[in-house]
């Protein structure tokens, strides 16, 4: 057996690249900036001018239109306490005249009662546009009575 010949098999070589020591540093790095980014705070010290012009005053509360399911609309005054039921021509008139004596200033909001079909908060909003009312939000409510 002296001239008995053993073969060895060679390894082949691995030609891919081992990305496990790339995603550990990677890892590592997430890290770190996960850690320093909030304690950095990016801010410019500006020294604003001052004014001495009053603040505009506003009117805080609108004035709110409630579509009802018959088809009639409410029209709630900031002083009001209950809303004016009108129909739709009463609410024009009465939302343009307020309109002449507010302006462009005007804001309303617009309401529904609960089982008010959209096409009467559509009926609404159209009533607002023909008082050329501009200033127009609709108006939601988490629970309880819309008015």
């Amino acid at each position: 057996m002296a001239g008995s010949i053993f073969h060895r098999k060679r390894r082949k070589l691995k030609s891919e690249i081992n990305v496990v020591p790339y995603i550990d540093v990677m890892l590592v790095l997430l890290i770190i900036f996960m850690v320093t980014a909030p304690l950095l705070t990016l801010s410019v010290d500006v020294k604003l001018p001052s004014s001495n012009a009053k603040a505009v005053e506003t009117r805080n509360e609108p004035i709110i239109v409630i579509a009802y399911p018959d088809g009639r609309f409410g029209l709630k005054l900031p002083e009001a306490k209950q809303p004016e039921v009108l129909d739709a021509a009463g609410l024009e008139a009465k939302v343009a005249a307020i309109r002449g004596e507010q302006g462009n200033e005007l804001r309303i909001m617009v309401a529904a009662e609960g089982s008010a079909p959209y096409q009467k908060v559509l009926d609404a909003m159209d009533v607002l546009r023909r008082a050329k009312v501009s200033n127009v939000s609709l108006m939601t409510n988490a629970g309880g009575n819309a008015r």
